[in-house]
């Protein structure tokens, strides 16, 4: 029988069979996504559900200004601004209507655009001024740091150039934060990065951007995880049609753009997040201690309540409409599918994938998934999800939820591991390709050897971790240093290993590419609200006096390797003694020699039969190696490879048709 003809509940059993005895647990949770599905929707199509933002928020219609907000707890509503003196007017009193929303048709030039305004609501035993929750624009007051929602409704909508841009199917993924995407010590603008940034993207190879810290959030140094506006675009970075423009610059270039949307919680400040909105705690939040996510101090979503599933539904059909974005990269998704959150279990035995699952989210995440697709055919999904969960990147047609990819978040911490904790000799190579290629049968990844997280203030990049101070006095060509050697060496060899095993797609964070040193700091009291590590020394790559050119030269011919290699890899071959590891995709060979000093001549692997050139080396002069390998040579396979293999070095040959 084939996988599609089975009970959906047993289709995710043909990939894996240790999930047998958890068909009906799966089942069970199938059938709770198919009953909350039904009781969300109705018969309404989950594309028309999801249109939450054209209805509430502040909108023109016709010649009318009409505002709809969601306030179950509100006894008043008043619309308050510079048209009322911030203070309660009967004439900007909203109404309510139904279910708990209420509504205002304002008087006529009351609330033109880029006039800013709030809501002043009042429940039982008390009152608090709040940013509307559908706002789609909100700026920070620089003199009394309060937020405040602005009237977006500019004279004609943004102009659209992007109408035949076309997603890359295989997404190398290039991560990036706007405000700190600047050589300044400040916060960068979406026109300074549509202008400097998106031409370096795309010069490296990358084709597709991710875009951090995209919705708005009071605290610039929770590097975007704190929301407070989810319908709003930061306004620290410029306007809504900055950010427009930059999608539609991408697009031009041939990028894809996917933006961090972080579901997982909500920032806990009340004037102008979500907390507390309308004087409960639990409008849109668990009761208790469950509303409460201790580890991050911020709010976790009540993923069973229609009006909350409906709102968040709704924000993700708002990016792809409003903002053309091609896709999610879905923040702490682990967090979201157990009520323990993930933290301190290890999920080292399948009955731990079973336990302590919150169906609602799990269900809420499937729909997501659904409408996405459904809404923008070729947009991507990545899951940042830890745990593994059996059917989190599997198709929703195949009892998954619906992900198309997840992050390879274990390979990070395995670099971690082996630069920070284990000498040379002590690197397994069996090890590495074990933890390298280990990914669910069922699912497609994102495989990265560092990201934002690995250098964020308190630890290191993996080129400062294994150079440390040498990097400050030895980068300069022609001096010549061991430590700087053996840490560019074990850089390119690290990113060529990862990215060439990727299960799916590669992802690099912006500037690791060259090596980028130190770490990433905030401003902050501790600092003295300093920039100096929250932004991108761009001229160490550009400078030719400097090595860090050379790793982002490398980088340029690794990305450009990845769009041919589909299957999974073959031929493979771990001798930890001699310390090389080797393995074949799609017609190229990748053998390295992780030796700290020994260099084999005419050493063995496996390959398929064949003539074989070079395509490049980690050695190459141009990437500021020793030139060691002859790439004119021709090698002949017949089962196996010579080759000349210096220590601690990585080759790349590709097969002659």
């Amino acid at each position: 029988m084939a996988s599609n003809e089975l009970p959906l509940g047993e289709r995710l059993t043909t990939h894996d069979a240790w999930l047998a005895p958890h068909a009906k647990k799966i089942t069970d949770r199938l059938r709770h996504t198919r009953d909350f599905a039904r009781r969300l929707l109705g018969d309404e199509p989950l594309l028309d559900f999801a249109q939450g933002y054209k209805h509430f928020g502040l909108h023109r219609v016709d010649d009318r200004t009409v505002l709809r907000e969601w306030a179950p707890g509100a006894t008043k509503l008043y619309v308050v601004g510079e048209f009322s003196q911030w203070q309660d007017d009967e004439n900007f009193a909203m109404t309510r209507t139904k279910a708990g929303e209420w509504e205002l048709e304002l008087p006529e030039g009351a609330l033109p655009h880029g006039s800013k305004y709030k809501l002043h609501m009042h429940w039982d035993g008390g009152d608090g001024f709040r940013v509307p929750a559908w706002a789609t624009y909100v700026v920070q007051d620089a003199t009394t740091k309060q937020f405040d929602a602005v009237a977006w409704l500019p004279d004609g909508s943004y102009e659209w150039h992007d109408s035949d841009f076309v997603p890359p199917a295989k997404p190398i993924i290039y991560e990036a934060h706007v405000g700190m995407a600047t050589e300044q010590e400040k916060v960068g603008s979406y026109a300074e990065f549509t202008r400097d940034v998106l031409p370096r993207i795309k010069a490296a190879g990358y084709n597709t951007v991710q875009l951090m810290a995209v919705a708005e959030h009071p605290y610039y140094g929770s590097f975007g995880y704190h929301v407070s506006n989810f319908f709003a675009p930061s306004s620290r970075f410029g306007t809504p049609d900055d950010l427009r423009a930059l999608v539609d610059a991408a697009h031009g270039m041939g990028l894809a753009v996917v933006m961090d949307l972080v579901h997982s919680h909500a920032v806990k400040n009340e004037a102008e997040g979500l907390s507390r909105y309308d004087g409960t705690l639990t409008q849109f939040f668990h009761e208790g201690p469950r509303g409460n996510h201790e580890q991050w101090d911020s709010r976790t979503f009540d993923y069973g309540k229609p009006q909350v599933a409906h709102f968040l539904l709704s924000n993700c059909r708002y990016w792809l409409d409003e903002f053309h974005m091609d896709g999610y990269r879905f923040d702490g998704v682990t967090s979201m599918l157990y009520h323990h959150h993930g933290l301190g279990v290890d999920f080292d035995s399948y009955d731990k994938y079973f336990e302590a699952v919150d169906n609602d989210a799990l269900a809420y995440l499937t729909l997501a998934n659904q409408l996405v697709h459904q809404a923008k055919p070729g947009a991507v999904t990545i899951a940042e999800d830890m745990s593994a969960m059996p059917g989190l990147a599997a198709p929703v047609t195949d009892g998954g939820i619906g992900f198309d990819y997840r992050l390879s978040m274990g390979v990070p911490d395995l670099w971690i591991k082996y630069t920070k904790n284990l000498k040379d000799e002590q690197w397994s190579m069996s090890h590495l390709l074990h933890e390298l290629t280990a990914r669910r049968p069922e699912e497609r990844t994102i495989a990265y050897a560092e990201s934002h997280d690995q250098a964020l203030v308190g630890d290191k990049t993996l080129l400062f971790r294994m150079a440390d101070k040498e990097l400050y006095d030895h980068m300069l060509v022609g001096d010549e240093n061991l430590v700087v050697d053996r840490a560019l060496a074990l850089h390119k060899m690290i990113r060529l290993l990862t990215a060439s095993l990727n299960g799916g797609g590669y992802l690099n964070f912006m500037g690791n590419e060259f090596g980028h040193p130190e770490w990433i700091d905030f401003p902050r009291e501790g600092n003295g609200w300093s920039y100096k590590y929250a932004r991108r020394q761009w001229d160490l790559r550009s400078d030719k006096k400097l090595k860090y050119g050379w790793l982002a030269d490398f980088d340029q011919a690794v990305v450009g390797l990845l769009p041919a290699l589909g299957g999974d890899a073959g031929h493979t071959n771990a001798h930890d003694g001699d310390h090389v590891l080797s393995y074949e995709r799609d017609g190229y060979v990748f053998a390295y020699n992780f030796h700290p000093t020994e260099s084999y001549v005419g050493y063995g692997i496996p390959a398929p039969e064949g003539s074989y050139r070079v395509a490049f080396s980690s050695d190459d002069s141009a990437f500021g190696g020793f030139g060691r390998i002859d790439g004119s040579v021709t090698y002949d396979s017949d089962g196996q490879l010579k080759l000349y293999l210096p220590a601690r070095t990585a080759v790349v040959l590709n097969r002659k048709k």
